[in-house]
């Protein structure tokens, strides 16, 4: 296969990747920056935000499901060269996926209670309240995360990821500003991140869209209020949507279970846990751009028809995420002292971060991408069910089942949630590597 063959030269996949890595980098560390910041009010204040952000995850988990469906579809059209029939499959993704979110954030303020008193289990008052606090105002910012994750999956189904770093970085500046002032000016604390969280994502919404109805661009939307729905499209996109919505729902459901289960340790292991999952998602940034690139690549592949590229591609990226995360894993484990004296955390809290940070960090290293970035591909070509399936078993099994095995009966308390963690990747990189050498993956389209 000569150069000239290729849908993607390397400089397509160096301007869509690297953006991808910028914008998840900002992201994240801006994340990193909020937690600081909050941490100023109380390690209660953090324990409360980092719990309702776990339900935060769960959403943008599902909407970022919706999302990899409807660039999946607008992929293959773009690829089949339909350019009309992918226009059209991305107004419908940003409408449908607008709707659906009115109708959570209703059930959001329906089941606040039921969040904060059964699920998150046994937390202090001072938690509640601040959670409470959080979850109140932050739920007002819900339609404008859908909006965002749909109109971000369009502008990467073109192959354009510029457009999204940059509104990332809009968005995370004002969330930063945001802060200092509520949290540090007025003094409004865990009210004051929340009302920079909505300011924040209103204002990329907003943005996003403005720059999807010009017409210059090969995706564009419909200047019109007025929408009509296409089912043939919509079940389209809900049959690649779904399948992963659900994978992702469970998948960060099982981890608000866990929530509980870490909270019985306490404060300092609720923080210790926090502050590690920030720091771990840090360090899967060049990979999780990988798993973002292998939806639009894989696609546009699949919908030319072309197999063998599919193939080529997919081990491209597995080897330049693998590369990339040892190297960026191994950079963070470094400076870990330096990062974990920026939270102000007690001796022992920082202890059992450390630790967890160690596991992660040796998972991520070895595993992350088998686990992560191959199955993206296998959906990019419309093979999704497996995935769901084999993922669920997995939850159950290891990171929830193992993971009170090694928390509660083993002994090793909050920790073990990390090493049940390790396990379920283990165990799904094997099963996918296997589908996907099968070949059945091949059988699959989404058009």
């Amino acid at each position: 296969m000569s150069v000239s063959e290729k849908i993607f030269s390397k400089k397509d996949l160096a301007k869509l990747i690297f953006p991808l890595m910028i914008e998840l980098a900002l992201t994240l560390l801006v994340g990193m920056i909020d937690s600081v910041m909050v941490s100023s009010v109380g390690e209660e204040a953090v324990s409360g935000v980092a719990l309702i952000d776990t339900v935060f995850q769960l959403l943008i988990y599902i909407f970022a499901a919706f999302g990899t469906g409807g660039a999946v579809v607008a992929g293959q059209y773009l690829g089949a060269g339909k350019q009309s029939e992918a226009r059209e499959t991305s107004g419908q993704l940003v409408w449908f996926s607008g709707l659906v979110s009115l109708g959570i954030t209703g059930l959001i303020y329906l089941l606040r209670q039921l969040l904060l008193t059964v699920v998150f289990g046994a937390i202090t008052q001072e938690v509640y309240d601040s959670a409470n606090i959080y979850l109140l105002i932050s739920a007002l910012s819900i339609p404008a995360l859908s909006v965002y994750e749909s109109g971000a999956a369009v502008f990467r189904t073109m192959g354009n990821s510029k457009i999204t770093m940059y509104l990332s970085a809009m968005m995370n500046f004002i969330n930063i500003c945001g802060n200092a002032f509520l949290i540090y000016f007025l003094d409004l604390g865990t009210a004051g991140a929340a009302i920079a969280t909505v300011i924040s994502r209103y204002a990329a919404a907003v943005v996003i869209i403005c720059l999807l109805l010009q017409k210059k661009r090969t995706l564009y939307l419909e200047k019109t209020l007025h929408y009509k729905p296409n089912g043939a499209l919509i079940k389209k996109i809900l049959s690649i949507g779904v399948p992963n919505g659900v994978e992702n729902g469970l998948f960060q459901a099982g981890k608000i279970i866990l929530v509980s289960l870490v909270t019985s340790f306490g404060t300092s292991a609720i923080t210790a846990n926090t502050v590690c999952q920030t720091i771990a998602s840090i360090q899967v940034i060049p990979g999780s751009a990988m798993q973002l690139a292998a939806t639009t690549v894989i696609a546009r592949c699949i919908g030319a028809g072309d197999i063998d590229q599919a193939k080529y591609y997919n081990r491209l990226l597995l080897t330049m995420s693998y590369t990339a995360l040892f190297l960026f894993c191994g950079a963070m484990w470094f400076t870990l002292p330096t990062i974990l004296k920026w939270y102000n955390l007690s001796q022992a809290t920082a202890e059992l971060t450390s630790q967890m940070v160690l596991v992660h960090t040796v998972g991520a290293v070895l595993i992350w991408s088998l686990t992560f970035v191959l199955p993206s591909s296998m959906r990019a070509a419309g093979d999704v069910k497996f995935a769901m399936v084999i993922s669920i078993i997995s939850m159950w099994v290891f990171r929830i089942g193992a993971a009170y095995l090694f928390a509660n009966w083993l002994g090793f308390g909050a920790l073990g949630v990390w090493f049940a963690m390790v396990c379920d990747w283990l165990f799904r990189a094997i099963v996918f590597s296997i589908r996907w050498l099968s070949g059945k993956w091949k059988s699959f389209r989404a058009i």
